[in-house]
């Protein structure tokens, strides 16, 4: 059985992919701030005993996340499947900007990532024949700046260009690095946004999609979904900036 650490499960995608998981015959180990409290995987935990195990992690107590790695590699004698899905969200008005909301979600969205991969890097370099899939849910946000998005996808698009980077560095030590890039999915997060949302997929819908790619035996490095909705935003990404800000305006309320 496949043993995965999801980091960022207790509620939205990460709770539906967790339960499709567990049904699928995966051995989970599931982490938020408060996964051991979580109501919701508690009953998951009730349902499918020790095939699930929770685990209190907070990305951004950078000292202690060593430890939390131990705990989490120990409870099934390793893992096959690293998947970060934390993630923080306001949208914005450039009068409203403050630098403690552009902390927050850098600390997550970006630095939270990079603090695990960095404690996770002992087992990287000092364990043989080491092999490993790290999944990183980023979004098509990282593709292009919008309007009132920009403290949220700056650091998911950092987060796209570190990943570009390392990937193929990576795979020498036995590491396949793979990324999520998908449209609006009905969450805590997304419910912020005052705006309409094209193609908005609902968690289960997402965590399914993100289930069947996990199975893929292709495994290429970039997932999208909605197609209509990521392949307009990567369109937008290579067009000249007049064009992308005569369009980018018309989303000003």
């Amino acid at each position: 059985m496949k043993r995965i650490w999801i980091v960022g499960a207790s509620s939205g995608i990460g709770l539906s992919l967790t339960q499709s998981l567990l049904q699928d015959g995966y051995l989970v180990v599931a982490s938020s701030r408060s996964a051991e409290q979580s109501d919701a995987l508690r009953a998951l935990k009730q349902q499918f005993g020790n095939q699930l195990q929770r685990l209190n992690v907070d990305v951004t107590q950078v000292d202690g996340l060593a430890a939390k790695i131990d705990q989490a590699w120990s409870f099934f004698g390793g893992l096959d499947i690293w998947f970060y899905n934390a993630g923080v969200y306001q949208p914005m008005t450039f009068d409203a900007f403050d630098y403690e909301s552009f902390e927050a979600m850098n600390a997550v969205n970006y630095l939270g990532c990079v603090a695990l991969m960095v404690a996770m890097k002992k087992r990287v370099l000092h364990t043989q024949d080491f092999q490993m899939r790290w999944i990183w849910n980023i979004s098509i946000a990282s593709q292009v700046g919008l309007p009132y998005g920009g403290a949220y996808s700056a650091p998911k698009a950092a987060l796209l260009n570190l990943a570009e980077s390392i990937q193929p560095e990576l795979e020498i030590y036995g590491v396949t690095l793979q990324v999520i890039n998908h449209g609006f999915v009905k969450t805590r997060l997304t419910d912020k946004n005052q705006f309409e949302m094209p193609g908005l997929m609902m968690p289960d819908e997402a965590a399914n999609r993100i289930v069947q790619w996990i199975h893929h035996k292709g495994k290429p490095f970039e997932v999208t979904f909605p197609k209509k909705v990521t392949w307009f935003l990567k369109l937008l990404k290579i067009l000249p900036y007049h064009w992308v800000f005569a369009i980018t305006r018309g989303l000003l309320k």
